[in-house]
């Protein structure tokens, strides 16, 4: 399936119904007292998170909803039907924005959470609201509102608790296939990665992270080049990043010290708020090269780095480090839930 992470959209709340001008007209009662009944509000347009979805391809051909308008008054007092909602399911993780008012309408972040993107118009008032001791017959009744018209965007931002950040063929997706069910397309070139994709890893029955895997960056992506710039945003929700870089460079790519400082800039011209989260090195592939010679390049790339954060070194083929890095992960997010709640 595409990925398609942004949409614009219009969408229009149904109209109020109008209210009914209408005289009682009995057999015992031709001059009856006015019985028009009001009008039935118009249906509202409502977004609901649905865990299901994982992209806005839905609304690529179809960009325009309206919801039911409400059915006008009648005599006898009869009101108006009320118009139905119109249901448009989105996936968890999308903000929405009114693109007219410039305003985040809001941002649905769990299974069936819901957001009325327009409001129906209410309906029209019948002529029995009219009546006085002055007048006795009233022909007045009120038409029912306009719903809401709005012009909305959706940005999709995936919910996950680990961002994994790296040059293309670092080995996110190897990480990612290897720790838990997802099964995101490897291959030994560049770019197999054109979405983002989720993992849960779970530690134990009752412990488990969510781990988000997006395409390779390059330098330049935070100015759009490669792939990485419309996925950037996707690590904005993460609570920590792992910056995985190959021991071994891919033919073509930059040594394993300018990838880092590389990615470093793209985070920091993206947003301050993503260059300042905690991101962990790890050093994959180590399956490719013998321990010794990892353990002086680690250091060298330390030392030039001046890296004061974790470092850790693994082989998903091998699964050499995954329990260790596992844990550390599991271990971190639980106390970091810890810190926000005390």
């Amino acid at each position: 399936m595409k990925f398609v992470d942004e949409a614009k959209i219009v969408v229009r709340a149904g109209n109020g119904g109008s209210g009914s001008a209408s005289f009682r007209r009995e057999k015992f009662e031709p001059k009856g007292g006015p019985d028009g009944g009001d009008g039935g509000k118009g249906g509202d347009v409502i977004l609901i998170g649905d865990e299901g979805l994982n992209t806005l391809i839905d609304f690529r051909h179809k960009k325009s909803f309206e919801a039911e308008r409400g059915v006008s008054g009648r005599g006898r007092q009869m009101y108006g039907k009320q118009g139905q909602n119109l249901i448009i399911k989105v996936p968890v993780g999308t903000e929405v924005y009114d693109l007219e008012m410039d305003i985040k309408v809001g941002d649905i972040t769990e299974h069936q959470q819901q957001i009325i993107a327009a409001h129906g118009g209410k309906g029209g008032l019948g002529n029995m609201h009219f009546k006085s001791s002055r007048n006795r017959a009233p022909q007045q009744f009120t038409s029912g509102e306009e719903g809401q018209k709005r012009q909305l965007r959706l940005e999709l931002k995936v919910l996950a608790d680990v961002g994994l950040l790296g040059f293309p063929n670092a080995g996110k997706s190897t990480y990612v296939d290897a720790v838990s069910h997802a099964k995101p397309k490897i291959a030994d070139y560049p770019f197999t990665t054109l979405y983002p994709a989720l993992g849960v890893v779970s530690i134990d029955s009752e412990t488990s992270f969510v781990v988000a895997d997006i395409p390779g960056l390059i330098e330049g992506a935070a100015e759009g080049a490669g792939l990485g710039i419309q996925f950037l945003k996707h690590l904005q929700r993460t609570g920590l990043l792992l910056h995985m870089v190959e021991l071994p460079a891919y033919e073509g790519m930059p040594e394993p010290v300018e990838q880092v400082q590389a990615l470093e800039h793209e985070l920091e011209k993206f947003s301050n708020e993503l260059q300042g989260k905690e991101r962990w090195l790890v050093f994959t592939k180590a399956d490719l090269m013998p321990k010794e010679e990892i353990k002086t390049k680690v250091a060298q790339y330390k030392k030039e780095l001046d890296w004061q954060g974790s470092v850790f070194v693994i082989s998903s083929i091998s699964r050499t480090g995954l329990t260790d890095l596992n844990q550390h992960i599991a271990d971190y997010l639980s106390k970091s839930n810890e810190d926000i709640w005390d």
